[in-house]
Parts: structure tokens; sequence; C-alpha cells
């Protein structure tokens, strides 16, 4: 079943909520089992200062979007961006095989934010 770690994340989201300012968004969704994740970064000087996300979806996909935020905040972009399905898996002490995609989602809302974020100071 679920790690204490995924259970902790589950019944204890961290960075539950939306940003005033969002300086990249992004956001995944899996038609197959209908888990939507929406995380919002907010930066300054290359280091994501705060992040926030909204996730619809199963136990383990709250708790590996809870995960990725506490993993990034305080990080650069470019440790932010080093973050994979693994990392995120690992970090919560293992996922079970059939929720492994939750980490996915997690980690490629995470980079969408932060593709966000560069296309738009690119824009400036």
């Amino acid at each position: 079943m679920y790690s204490q770690k995924v259970m902790d994340h589950f019944m204890n989201p961290r960075n539950v909520g939306d940003l005033d300012i969002a300086d990249g968004v992004g956001e995944v969704g899996n038609p197959v089992c209908g888990d939507i994740m929406h995380i919002e970064i907010q930066v300054q000087d290359n280091i994501i200062q705060d992040i926030k996300f909204k996730t619809f979806g199963c136990a383990a996909a709250i708790a590996t979007s809870s995960m990725v935020t506490e993993m990034v905040k305080g990080k650069t972009l470019e440790e932010a961006e080093r973050i994979t399905n693994r990392t995120v898996a690992d970090a919560l002490d293992g996922l079970p095989p059939i929720k492994m995609h939750c980490s996915n989602l997690a980690a490629d809302a995470l980079h969408q934010a932060i593709k966000d974020y560069i296309a738009r100071r690119n824009q400036a």
C-alpha cells in the first residue's frame, strides 16, 4: 500500500492554494485516471521563492503534488528542472507501481510551470 510519507502528504498536504502573483503556471492531467494538477511558482533571482498547487485526484496525486512543492521551494530553476518522477516517488519512500503515473504528473506540472516562467520572462 502507501508509505507513511505518502499518507502524511495526503492527509496534511503542504503548499495548497494559489499565489497572489504567479510567475509561472503548469497544469497537466491524465484523462485515464482523471487526475489534474495545477502548480504555480514565484521566482526571484532564479530561485523558486514560493510554490502552490491544486490537485484533483487520488491520494497519490495529492501526495506527489505536495512533495514536489516541498522539494523545490528555495531551489534554483536548474535544480528544480532535475526533479523527475523517480525523485518524487523516492522522496515519498516509493509508490505502488499502478500509481507511478502520479509522480509523472507532479514532475510534468512543475516542468511546465518553469517553462511558462521562462517564456514569460523572455517576452518581457
